[in-house]
């Protein structure tokens, strides 16, 4: 996998990250260093762990399934795009979140904000993905983008939580896509 394609993997799969950072932001009545730092390392280090726990889990099954890799990896990143898409019409999470940056609070955000990585990680074991600099791009990009999050809905509010979480969904749904049509020689890779 380039690393182009590996970028746009990892910013897509940390616009949900984004969108729950920007929520994030709204909770608090001025955002400081500290928020975005906290909001960054949950996100980015659940981020970078969850692939890593799916290539694992993968690699186990890759040999019965290789034949089938593409189609599985078009259904994952799909479907995962889908749902993303299906979550930017919803304007409900917001209202959910406290103002907490605790254990308590972040930790469960963390885990829903990064199981579609998993599966992700899955998709690198079929594709053979060099795992250890891919999950430390995707967790160093979620970092990034979180803790920006925290600031712009501070600054911002709730506007582009939705358009990060469609643009988040269709990138996953496009390279998805991508990977089916090079791995059929539709599309040069």
């Amino acid at each position: 996998m380039s690393t182009w394609a590996l970028f746009i993997i990892a910013v897509g799969l940390s616009m949900d990250a984004f969108a729950v950072a920007i929520c994030k932001g709204l909770s608090v009545k001025r955002a400081g260093i500290k928020h975005c730092a906290v909001t960054g390392l949950y996100f980015g280090g659940f981020q970078g762990l969850m692939p890593l726990l799916g290539y694992f889990l993968g690699v186990q099954f890759e040999s019965l399934i290789t034949s089938v890799d593409h189609w599985i990896a078009f259904v994952l990143l799909g479907a995962i795009g889908v749902n993303m898409i299906r979550e930017s019409r919803s304007c409900a999470e917001c209202e959910q979140l406290d103002g907490s940056f605790g254990p308590r609070a972040m930790l469960p955000l963390a885990v829903a904000t990064s199981i579609d990585a998993l599966a992700v990680g899955v998709t690198f074991a079929f594709l053979q993905v060099d795992i250890v600099p891919a999950v430390c791009f995707i967790g160093g990009i979620t970092f990034i983008l979180s803790a920006v999050g925290v600031k712009v809905g501070n600054i911002f509010g709730a506007r582009f939580k939705s358009r990060a979480e469609l643009l988040g969904g269709a990138v996953l749904v496009l390279m998805g896509a991508k990977i089916l049509l090079e791995h059929l020689g539709i599309l040069g890779a």
